[in-house]
């Protein structure tokens, strides 16, 4: 089933990112030649989306207009919808705000504070039938307290397993396995359902994982697992391994750097 519609959730404050996101949101800072949430547009666009929903709060909406009204190289014909989320009442709200723009179809949701080493949309595409898929990765003990984790059932095949719970930072002692949430989803409509009659969970926010686990419990969740790890660019230690390893894979500044960061090296 094909899927041409990605809602990317960039309505965080960035407080981890302190001072930088005082004046400019953490999905417009700047990673080697373009701000992070291109980054992220880019992957959903070579997943297939023609159709980009950008939930940003409200200052934002002026920037996400200006930026993408030049066209952006390979997406001249993508359309940029942004929406805003009026409160930060946590991520499952923000993504509950594309209810309207998203016309009930089913969407990609990628995480705007979160760009892929290894695209990893295309594999869950393959496996979409009309039951939501989650991207897992096997995690280490020390991000169980940092990540959603998932109640696994029956494997289906190597890399696909049924999603029977799911649970928001368990940490090593409640955690139902080491198959971590990681960012990146593909969901039915049905979502919006959930998230909208959902109590605040972890945090005192409405929690995406809370409504994964009821889509889980309903048997109406599987998870493909990959190898594929995501950088995270919403603290300061992760932004600069971002912008390092883009950086070096950047076809035209790439080689440049490199030998630059071998010069520090031998110095």
């Amino acid at each position: 089933m094909m899927v041409d519609l990605a809602v990317i959730p960039a309505a965080g404050k960035g407080t981890r990112m302190r001072h930088a996101t005082r004046v400019v949101p953490k999905a417009f800072l700047p990673i080697v030649d373009r701000p992070a949430v291109q980054y992220v547009v880019e992957e959903a666009v070579r997943a297939g989306a023609r159709e980009v929903i950008i939930v940003v709060n409200p200052e934002v909406i002026p920037l996400v207009d200006t930026y993408f009204s030049a066209p952006v190289p390979g997406m001249e014909d993508v359309v940029i919808t942004p929406v805003v989320q009026p409160e930060a009442l946590g991520l499952g709200n923000a993504i509950l705000s594309a209810r309207d723009a998203s016309d009930g179809r089913p969407f990609f949701c990628l995480l705007a504070d979160m760009i892929a080493k290894v695209d990893v949309l295309d594999g869950m595409g393959e496996f979409f039938d009309g039951t939501s898929i989650m991207s897992l990765r096997e995690i280490e003990d020390d991000l169980l307290s940092k990540y959603g984790v998932v109640v696994p059932g029956e494997w289906r095949s190597e890399n696909l397993v049924e999603v029977n719970g799911a649970i928001e930072k368990p940490g090593i002692v409640r955690a139902p396995s080491r198959l971590g949430l990681i960012g990146r989803y593909l969901f039915t409509s049905e979502v919006f359902d959930i998230l909208e009659n959902l109590t605040p969970g972890h945090g005192g926010e409405v929690q995406l994982t809370d409504a994964i686990h009821e889509l889980g419990v309903g048997g109406r969740c599987l998870g493909s697992v990959s190898r594929g790890e995501l950088l995270d660019i919403g603290n300061p230690a992760g932004f600069l391994e971002a912008s390092t390893l883009l950086g070096l894979a950047h076809d035209e500044f790439g080689g440049d750097y490199r030998r630059f960061l071998e010069g520090l090296w031998d110095g």
